[in-house]
C-alpha cells in the first residue's frame, strides 16, 4: 500500500473512531445526563483508538458541564515501558496551560488592591530587570504581559531583549511570566509556588498541582514520552526552579476546578472576570511568534485577553459565540484546554506525548464540538498526515522502499497531501534517535533534493554524515549549508571541528 493510499486509509479510520466532525460541530450542547452517559461512553472508545494511531502512551481528560466538572478519565500508560496505568491521580505536566492559572491570581491581587495591571513593572521592581540599559523596559506592565504584548521574545537565545516597542503587537512570550513572577515574588515577600498555594491551589482545592517537584510525584508523575513512543523523563522541576509560563504539575480533575472557577468567576469581581476575558489583542497570522514576520496580519477570530487565549465563532443554535482556550507543549507532553462561556462547557486534556497534540482536533471535536479557529491557528501536524504516515511505512518497509513510494505516489497531488520541510527533517532526527542511520541519511537526502536552497536542510544531513562518521561527506554539506545561510553559528562550529579533526576517524 503506497503513502497516499495509506492516507486515505487513515481518512476512513477518522471517520470511523471520530465520527463526522462537521456534523459534531453542529450538534447542540450535551447537558442532559443520558446525554453525558452517551458521550463519555464514546469518548471511552474513541480516544484509545486515537492514542494508537498516534503513538500517544497516555492521557487524561476532564469534562465540564453547567459550569462544574463531571467527567473526568484516564487512559493509557504512565511509562510505556513499565506499562504502569494512568489513573485519575496521575499527574501531569501543563506546560503552558500553567499560565492561565498565574493570571488569575494577578487578578485577584488587582480585586484586592495590592497591584494594578497597567504599571510598568520595574515600579514593583526596581533596577533594569535583564534586559540592560533598554528604556523600553518602562512600558512592560502586567497587561502586556498577560496579553503577549511585552516584545519579548518566548525564551531568550543568550541576553534577554526586547525586540518590538511594548504595546505594538501579540508575539507569545513565557519570558514575560517569568519577569511578572519575580516582581510578584518581590512585591508579596513570598516564593512564588507559595504564592499560588495561598492564592488558588488552596481556595479551589487544587490538592495536586504545584509549580515545583513533590516527592509524591516520583510515584505520582506520567513519564514524557519522545514522538517515537519511549519515554524519556519525568521533568522533575527543583524547589528553586518555579516557572510561572510552563512548570505546573497538575491532574486533569485539578485543571478542570480551575476551568470551572474561571466560567463561574470564582474569587473574583464580576468586571475582573470580564475583563479576563475580553480581547487586549489580536493574534498574528503564521504562528505564535510574530517577532520576525515582516507582514504581521491580526486574525479576526482569535484574539489574547489577560492569561486567555480567546475565539470568536458565530452564535448558529445557541451554540459558540466566545470561548477562552491555552494550548500547552512541553517538548515531550502536551495539553489543551478549551471552554465555552455562554453554555459553561468545557474539556481538557493533557498527554505524556510529543505527538498529543496531533489528536487534538478530534477530541475537542468529540468532547464538547463547536468551531476551533485556534486549533487552526496553532497549526499542529496531524497525527494521520503525510509525515507520519511516511514515518510508519519507513518503520515497516525501509526508508528507500518507503521514499520511492512516497515520490511515486506524490506526483500530481497538492502540496497538502506532501511531506513539508520540517516534517521531513523532523523524521531524520527520530531515526537517528533510533539508530536507524541508514535510514535517516535517505531521508535526509530527499529533503535536501525536494529543497535545495534550504540550509538547514544541508546543516542536518551534514550531521547525520558527521555521526555516522562520513567525515569528508559531512565537511561537503556543512559548506553547502554555510554558502545558503553565513550566519548559521551551529554549522560554523560542527565545521571547525570536522576540519580540526585531520581526518582520522570518526569526528
Amino acid at each position: 500500500m503506497n503513502t497516499i493510499t495509506k492516507l486515505c486509509a487513515l481518512l476512513v479510520l477518522t471517520a470511523m473512531i471520530g465520527g463526522d466532525l462537521e456534523a459534531q460541530e453542529k450538534a447542540p450542547p450535551l447537558q442532559t445526563k443520558t446525554k453525558l452517559a452517551q458521550l463519555t461512553a464514546s469518548l471511552e472508545q474513541r480516544i484509545p483508538l486515537l492514542m494508537k494511531e498516534a503513538d500517544v502512551p497516555g492521557l487524561a481528560l476532564a469534562l465540564i458541564r453547567d459550569g462544574k466538572p463531571v467527567w473526568q478519565h484516564s487512559f493509557g500508560v504512565k511509562n510505556a515501558t513499565t506499562n504502569e496505568p494512568v489513573t485519575d491521580a496521575t499527574v501531569f505536566e501543563a506546560a503552558s496551560l500553567s499560565k492561565p492559572v498565574f493570571a488569575y491570581a494577578i487578578m485577584k491581587l488587582v480585586d484586592a488592591g495590592k497591584f494594578d495591571l497597567d504599571t510598568p513593572l520595574n515600579q514593583y521592581l526596581p533596577g533594569n530587570y535583564e534586559v540592560g540599559d533598554d528604556p523600553r523596559l518602562g512600558q512592560i506592565t502586567a497587561r502586556r504581559v498577560l496579553s503577549h504584548t511585552t516584545g519579548f521574545p518566548n525564551w531568550r537565545n543568550g541576553q534577554l531583549k526586547i525586540y518590538l516597542d511594548p504595546g505594538t503587537r501579540f508575539s507569545y512570550s513565557g519570558e514575560g511570566f517569568v519577569y511578572l513572577a519575580k516582581t510578584i515574588e518581590h512585591l508579596t515577600g513570598e516564593k512564588f509556588n507559595d504564592f499560588m498555594q495561598r492564592m488558588v491551589f488552596a481556595p479551589l482545592g487544587m490538592t495536586s498541582s504545584s509549580y515545583v517537584w513533590r516527592d509524591t510525584y516520583d510515584n505520582l508523575k506520567t513519564f514524557r514520552h519522545n514522538s517515537r513512543g519511549l519515554p524519556v523523563s519525568q521533568n522533575k522541576t527543583p524547589a528553586g526552579a518555579a516557572n510561572a509560563a510552563a512548570s505546573l504539575h497538575t491532574t486533569a480533575q485539578d485543571y478542570a476546578r480551575f476551568v470551572a472557577a474561571i466560567l463561574n468567576g470564582t474569587g473574583l469581581k464580576p468586571a475582573t472576570r470580564k475583563l479576563m476575558l475580553t480581547p487586549q489583542t489580536q493574534v498574528i497570522a503564521g504562528g505564535a511568534n510574530s517577532l520576525n514576520n515582516p507582514n504581521p496580519k491580526p486574525l479576526a477570530d482569535v484574539a489574547w485577553g489577560l492569561g486567555w487565549g480567546l475565539q470568536t465563532t458565530p452564535e448558529a443554535a445557541s451554540k459558540d459565540g466566545l470561548s477562552f482556550w491555552h494550548w500547552g507543549d512541553n517538548g515531550d507532553s502536551k495539553a489543551y484546554v478549551v471552554a465555552f462561556e455562554k453554555q459553561k462547557l468545557g474539556v481538557v486534556f493533557f498527554a505524556n506525548s510529543a505527538n498529543g497534540l496531533s489528536i487534538a482536533r478530534e477530541i475537542v471535536a468529540a468532547a464538547v464540538g463547536g468551531a476551533q479557529p485556534a486549533l487552526a491557528w496553532l497549526n499542529y501536524e496531524s497525527y494521520q498526515s503525510p509525515g507520519r504516515t511516511l514515518f510508519k511505512t519507513i518503520l515497516t518497509k525501509g526508508a528507500e522502499a518507503a521514499l520511492t513510494e512516497y515520490r511515486a505516489a506524490r506526483a500530481g497531488h497538492p502540496a497538502s497531501e506532501t511531506v513539508n520541510e520540517n516534517q521531513m527533517n523532523r523524521l531524520g532526527y527520530d531515526l537517528l534517535g533510533m539508530k536507524r542511520m541508514k535510514d535517516a541519511l535517505e531521508v535526509f537526502k530527499q529533503n535536501v533534493a525536494d529543497y535545495p536552497k534550504s540550509a538547514n536542510a544541508y546543516d542536518s544531513l551534514g550531521e547525520a554524515y558527521a555521526t555516522n562518521g562520513e567525515r569528508e561527506l559531512a565537511i561537503k554539506n556543512y559548506e553547502r549549508s554555510l554558502e545558503l545561510n553565513p550566519g548559521n553559528a551551529g554549522g560554523i562550529e560542527a565545521l571547525k571541528k570536522l576540519r580540526e579533526n585531520n581526518g582520522a576517524g570518526k569526528p
